[in-house]
């Protein structure tokens, strides 16, 4: 008779499917994680699934109430939408849901939410980490020691003083990262000031940042870290002439789109020992391999490493399925994704 119970109780729950790429999966859902996951909806098998293609696929559509989406998972167009009616939310346990859904979704009824604040927490953690170890002038000094093979003598001279106490660092985009940057920031004795033409000034001052001009700031900034949307006006934001209002031996740090900075004037400002850039993020990307960016001096690549990886990604897993709990409730979801916003969003 309870084995009865169990089978009315699990034909009742929502049913969901999960879309998503077999090395992303892994690493959001642990034992515990999927356990929480079953006990929400009704999964069938394969519990996940990276394409849409075949009947099997469609049939499940057919009678899907959520969809969790992830990295390595299709794209979702308006065929998706037409052959779900009973499609109630798409929960996306990455962060940018801009490029994921056809314009049909916005507007549709379903709800979308994005695991965008969750992934954030890394992305802040790796420029303030950065942000340090650059201002204080690291990475020179280790490659004097390597090359000198001396702890001390002449080759310290010639590396900039470092900025750690006093220096002024400049936040391009008061984004959920951008703000969590500033906020890091605070305990390091640095002036921190922020450009984004979406915030005000009392916005930027609960953060522990001064609200100015993006010319003003680059002018006047030690250290620039990139955290705005990539936009059809934020393209090249940073090109050849605000490159040339960064202080020599300033630095510059992109963990945003690379599509914000103009690849030619930077290796060009690289190359003049004007300037100094750490990019996780490029354009193009992924980088072809005799591209220049490779051996600039003063370019250093990391490959698209600052988001979320292994562990970190558990946060986005518990994000997405406290977002999917709310939805089952019937109560709003957290992380609901506000189509309107499109437009000045990552």
């Amino acid at each position: 008779m309870a084995e009865s119970v169990t089978e009315d109780t699990a034909a009742r729950r929502p049913s969901a499917m999960l879309l998503m790429g077999a090395r992303a999966f892994d690493d959001l859902f642990d034992d515990a994680r999927l356990r929480r996951l079953h006990k929400l909806v009704r999964v069938d098998d394969p519990v996940r699934l990276d394409s849409l293609d075949g009947l099997a696929a469609r049939r499940r559509l057919a009678d899907v109430d959520y969809l969790l989406t992830g990295w390595g998972g299709p794209v979702l167009g308006a065929d998706v939408l037409a052959a779900a009616p009973k499609l109630r939310g798409v929960i996306h346990t990455g962060g940018s849901v801009k490029h994921l859904l056809a314009p049909a979704f916005w507007g549709s009824g379903v709800v979308v939410t994005s695991a965008a604040d969750a992934n954030a927490i890394p992305v802040a953690e790796f420029t303030l980490a950065t942000i340090l170890l650059e201002a204080k002038r690291v990475p020179a000094y280790i490659d004097g020691y390597a090359r000198s093979r001396e702890v001390g003598g002449a080759w310290r001279d010639a590396i900039p003083p470092a900025v750690t106490f006093g220096g002024t660092v400049g936040i391009i985009g008061l984004s959920r990262v951008g703000r969590r940057v500033a906020e890091l920031l605070r305990p390091f004795g640095m002036r921190v000031l922020a450009a984004d033409p979406h915030a005000d000034a009392a916005a930027a001052a609960s953060v522990g940042a001064r609200l100015m001009g993006l010319d003003d700031l680059l002018r006047e900034s030690d250290v620039v870290t990139i955290h705005a949307p990539e936009l059809p006006e934020t393209r090249h934001l940073l090109d050849a002439r605000r490159l040339g209002m960064l202080r020599p031996h300033a630095v510059l740090i992109n963990t945003a789109r690379g599509s914000l900075i103009d690849t030619a004037a930077l290796i060009a400002r690289c190359r003049a020992g004007m300037l100094r850039a750490v990019l996780d993020v490029t354009e193009p990307e992924p980088l072809p391999a005799d591209s220049p960016l490779f051996d600039t001096p003063g370019i250093v690549l990391s490959p698209h490493v600052a988001g979320a990886m292994h562990a970190e990604t558990m946060r986005l897993a518990d994000s997405a399925l406290d977002d999917l709990a709310s939805l089952v409730q019937g109560v709003p979801a957290r992380h609901r994704v506000d189509g309107a916003s499109l437009g000045i969003i990552a």
